[in-house]
């Protein structure tokens, strides 16, 4: 036949071949999902940042807008209380779209609030932009983990989250002072509008490298939102759990967004100084949280999380009553505070999953970041109207914010004893059955 060449007969492969094709192929797949997990670890650190931001510029933020506490309280709190509401929405219907089309919708709600943030002129332009933020900043997160676990399988998972974690300890520790000093020399904008410049080439490469992700579409359940929800929280469990996460967002959320402003109303910092309070607190939380979360698993979960709390509420305590002191003491207080803040909810959400029966899991957590951040926007406008403003431009009555807080603390010792980790569903039909 003139042209064509005959190929050899095929034979068998060798094992050899096709172990190596294997691992080529694994070798890609893990590139691809390093890349994927890298993109969703950016965007994580992007809504981080944009969320933590608002409090270290606390005192840019009354001074330059004129605000009083309860103003900047309402500030915090926008962002949380309209992620809290978007979540619990979203908790029922994001399953209903896939998971590109939703996510890259979100990203772009979101980097275009952070950009409205940056232009805002004014108290009502900055509330509405942080409203716009929170709505779809507040469900990224949980849609980053969802992707996760469709993308990445089940022996890798734990690494894939591990990475996209990270990205909480990188904002404590370089994303939020770099923000703060950028505001602090350049303006209070400043972050916001770098934020939603450096978010936007992430937003083109998770349109490049997200799969469409819709194969969970067809397995949406039918049930009515109101029907769902009704099983969500009528359930012993799922109400003890979100107690505790309530009383865990009081008894921090109501001190922490205003600890910058006193610090410089009260604490005589200078603005500038507070770049340096802050890089003690991220370190001190990206070595010690995880140490903490070590010894619950040795421990006990129940055990280290009292004994982490205790030392928040008497940090709580300490730096409500701080008044003026040098700036090595307000940071160790400050990074301690912070570390058992963040250390204490390691074992409480470990416990807090523990508690819903695994078939319920997904839901649940869903729901109970909603109330989470709910609870945290509540917390920070309750914190908000107990402060006043002194002579001076002292803030007052900051003490009876830190006993509030350290109330709802000693209230969080009692709730997570009452927790029970759930039973096999195997197990609770045997009781039913034997008890009939």
């Amino acid at each position: 036949m003139d042209g064509i060449v005959a190929e050899p007969e095929a034979g068998p492969i060798a094992p050899e071949a096709g172990r190596e094709d294997e691992a080529a192929d694994l070798a890609r797949q893990k590139r691809r999902e390093l890349v994927l997990i890298l993109m969703l670890a950016s965007v994580q650190f992007t809504s981080i940042v944009d969320f933590m931001i608002v409090m270290p510029l606390g005192p840019q933020l009354e001074r330059v807008l004129d605000l009083s506490p309860q103003q900047f309280g309402r500030i915090v709190s926008s962002y949380t209380v309209a992620a809290g509401v978007a979540g619990f929405v979203a908790s029922f219907l994001m399953d209903r779209f896939g998971r590109k089309a939703a996510f890259l919708t979100l990203y772009a709600g979101f980097l275009l609030g952070t950009l409205l943030c940056g232009l805002a002129w004014s108290y009502p332009t900055l509330l509405a932009a942080r409203v716009a933020t929170g709505v779809f900043g507040g469900i990224l997160g949980g849609l980053a983990l969802a992707i996760v676990g469709d993308v990445v399988p089940e022996n890798r998972r734990g690494w894939a989250t591990g990475v996209l974690m990270t990205a909480f300890a990188l904002a404590s520790v370089f994303g939020v002072p770099v923000g703060l000093k950028l505001g602090t020399d350049f303006g209070w904008q400043t972050p916001f509008l770098i934020l939603a410049a450096l978010g936007l080439p992430v937003l083109f490469l998770a349109v490049a490298v997200l799969p469409p992700l819709r194969g969970h579409i067809a397995k949406v359940e039918g049930a009515s939102l109101a029907r769902r929800t009704a099983d969500m929280f009528a359930h012993s469990d799922h109400v003890r759990a979100f107690a505790l996460t309530v009383a865990l967002m009081f008894g921090g959320f109501s001190v922490i967004p205003y600890i910058s402003v006193y610090l410089v109303a009260n604490g005589g910092l200078r603005e500038d100084q507070l770049f340096w309070i802050f890089v003690v607190g991220g370190l001190l939380t990206l070595f010690g949280a995880p140490m903490i979360g070590k010894a619950a698993d040795r421990f006990g979960k129940l055990p280290v999380f009292r004994a982490v709390s205790l030392c928040a509420m008497v940090m709580l305590i300490a730096i409500t009553n701080l008044g003026a002191v040098p700036i090595w003491a307000a940071a160790a207080v400050f990074g301690v505070l912070m570390l058992c803040n963040a250390g204490r909810m390691v074992p409480a959400m470990a416990m807090v999953t523990a508690s819903v029966q695994p078939s319920r899991r997904g839901g649940f957590m869903s729901a109970n970041s909603a109330v989470q951040h709910l609870a945290a926007g509540l917390a920070a406008d309750v914190g908000g109207r107990l402060l006043a403003r002194g002579p001076g431009g002292t803030i007052l009555h900051f003490d009876r914010v830190g006993y509030f807080a350290a109330a709802f603390t000693l209230l969080c010792l009692w709730l997570a004893g009452r927790l029970r980790a759930a039973r096999p569903i195997a197990d609770v039909v045997e009781v039913q059955t034997s008890s009939v």
